[in-house]
């Protein structure tokens, strides 16, 4: 089905349903909603090289990844993310272009995408707290929205997070409540933003339980199985092991599960676990009883809800930037219970 023969299904002008399924904020959304679910119907797909004649746009949004951090292609969070953005991007008509270049040569990816028109917006992921591309991004007057924040930079710009601090200060004042007072933290690399909000969350809760920090329960690494595993292994073979671990992560919880079954001991009984939780699609913490005790927040519907930002965004370049800081949800499940002060 080509174009005119949808505008004749539904009564409406060429021009209209063009816009309608080009995100032009014109359109109301009444109409918009019935001209995307009659695409849908009649399988239209639109001729991509005739849009971006008539629109000057390129129908795509851009993904850089530095080689360095490469495996972040097959690492299941930004893969949910990427899942949760894509399918918006295909319900708005875009492609996504997801590029992997040198690490010294990431700026002048970001350059060569404004400056070829390549790309109509792209999604900053992993910010670090001075991050150079959200300042380059903002001279280069292109569409971006990052996935996180960072805390230095003090010029506006787009950005969607979830409450870090808020939320690893919550997990860990959970243990504090349930009698736990030698807590563990093991953490992202702190070389990211999140990562550093996650460890303020720790120290706050301990300091408001008047319990010193101590340096030797700390670890920050990537946030894989195998290193979970390593540092529990570390702090469980301590004179004074921890009796309770904070994770960043689901994936660092694993690898502190298998730790804990190898001195064995008893996960929620012996030593207690609570963990960040992205809602990982292809690993669930679900059911009656979930394995982790963890705060919930979905990186899909973080994706989504970027891409969603960053569409508007390009449709309506003088609106004001997008801010939204989500709250993570506490989830109880089996891997937390009392501790020797309860």
């Amino acid at each position: 089905m080509n174009l005119k023969e949808l505008s004749k299904q539904l009564n409406l002008s060429q021009t209209t349903v063009s816009r309608a399924l080009n995100g032009y904020p014109e359109v109301n959304e009444a109409t918009r909603k019935r001209v995307t679910e009659a695409a849908r119907k009649y399988r239209y797909r639109p001729n991509v090289r005739a849009r971006t004649l008539a629109t000057g746009k390129s129908m795509s949004i851009g993904h850089i990844i530095p080689m360095s951090k490469q495996n972040e292609l097959v690492n299941m969070v930004f893969s949910d993310f990427i899942a949760g953005a894509g399918l918006v991007y295909a319900d708005h008509g875009y492609n996504m272009t997801l590029t992997i270049v040198k690490d010294d040569d990431e700026l002048e990816a970001y350059r060569g995408f404004a400056e070829r028109g390549a790309v109509d917006g792209v999604i900053v992921q992993a910010p670090t707290r001075e991050d150079r591309r959200i300042s380059f991004l903002a001279d280069l007057d292109i569409p971006f929205v990052v996935h996180g924040r960072a805390s230095q930079i003090r010029a506006p710009y787009g950005w969607l997070d979830v409450n870090n601090k808020r939320a690893i200060q919550t997990a860990t004042k959970h243990l504090l409540s349930l009698g736990h007072h030698r807590i563990a933290m093991l953490n992202g690399l702190e070389t990211l933003d999140f990562a550093v909000r996650r460890r303020d969350g720790y120290l706050a809760a301990l300091r408001e339980a008047n319990i010193p920090p101590d340096d030797s329960l700390m670890r920050s690494n990537d946030m894989s199985e195998p290193n979970g595993y390593e540092a529990a292994m570390e702090l469980l073979a301590l004179k004074a092991p921890p009796t309770a671990f904070v994770a960043s992560s689901m994936i660092l919880a694993l690898g502190v599960k298998r730790a804990i079954e190898e001195n064995n001991l008893e996960m929620g009984k012996d030593v207690s676990v609570i963990c960040f939780d992205d809602d990982i699609s292809y690993l669930p913490n679900a059911g009656d009883t979930p394995l982790f005790t963890a705060l919930r927040s979905s990186v899909r519907a973080a994706g989504a809800r970027c891409a969603s930002l960053l569409i508007e965004r390009i449709n309506k370049p003088d609106a004001p930037l997008p801010n939204e800081l989500w709250e993570a949800e506490l989830v109880h499940g089996a891997s937390t219970g009392p501790g020797p002060n309860a």
